[in-house]
Formats: structure tokens, C-alpha cells, sequence
């Protein structure tokens, strides 16, 4: 795996010389995603068991029938999660631009994709561009 690593950094660059800065940071996290063994969001099905990798877009606080809820939005290059951790205002080191695997059981909430109480870790950044 160590040695794969190069060769996907070089293959970012070369390909990030031409594209859409968007795209190219998609392209980066769906690369780290593969490195570490994450699923994407897109190929998730409902109720399975998975780990994911990517950023957080949004964190923000939303209380759920009256019990504290930090929710944030994980995307990793293909499509978004929403991860919902029941009981907390916040988390250190949680907050947008954050880079984290999450693994637990996924699920649809009014048609979108949800993971409750999910285990992470937090992740270095990775190097876009």
C-alpha cells in the first residue's frame, strides 16, 4: 500500500494541471478514500454496515425531540452523508473542513443519507493541489 501512494500523488498532480478546482479536490478524496479502504456514499446501500472517508461541508447544531444533536455534512468526491452524533453540542476537532473516516450503519431519512452516532477519526487533511 505504501508504494501506491506516490504514484497516486503523482497521478493527482498531473491530472490537477488541467480541471475544475472542484472537481480536482473530488478527485483527491475519492484517491485518500480508496487508499484507506473507505466505500463511497454513492455506492452505499440502506441499512449496511460501512466506513467512509471524506470532508465536512457543514457542522451545526439541531436538536432532535428535544435531545442535543451535532449533525455535519461528510462528502467524499461522490456524494454526501449526513452524520448525526445524538447527545452533543460539539466535538473538539469536529468542524467544517475536517477529514475523518466514519463507519457505522447507514440509513435514508426522508430520502436522504443518514448515519447516527457514528465512530470516527479524524484524519490529516490532505494535500489539494
Amino acid at each position: 500500500m505504501g508504494s501506491d501512494k506516490p504514484a497516486g500523488l503523482f497521478r493527482r498532480a498531473f491530472r490537477g494541471l488541467a480541471g475544475d478546482r472542484d472537481q480536482q479536490d473530488a478527485e483527491v478524496l475519492r484517491d485518500y478514500a480508496q487508499d484507506c479502504g473507505a466505500r463511497s456514499i454513492t455506492g452505499c446501500r440502506d441499512r449496511e454496515v460501512v466506513t467512509l472517508y471524506g470532508t465536512l461541508r457543514t457542522i451545526t447544531f439541531s436538536p432532535r425531540g428535544g435531545v442535543p444533536a451535532l449533525e455535519g455534512e461528510l462528502y467524499d468526491g461522490t456524494g454526501t452523508v449526513k452524520l448525526v452524533w445524538l447527545g452533543r453540542r460539539k466535538i473538539a476537532g469536529i468542524h467544517p473542513g475536517s477529514e475523518l473516516t466514519a463507519s457505522g450503519r447507514i440509513g435514508v431519512v426522508d430520502g436522504d443519507r443518514v448515519m447516527f452516532n457514528p465512530r470516527y477519526e479524524l484524519r490529516p487533511t490532505a494535500a489539494h493541489g
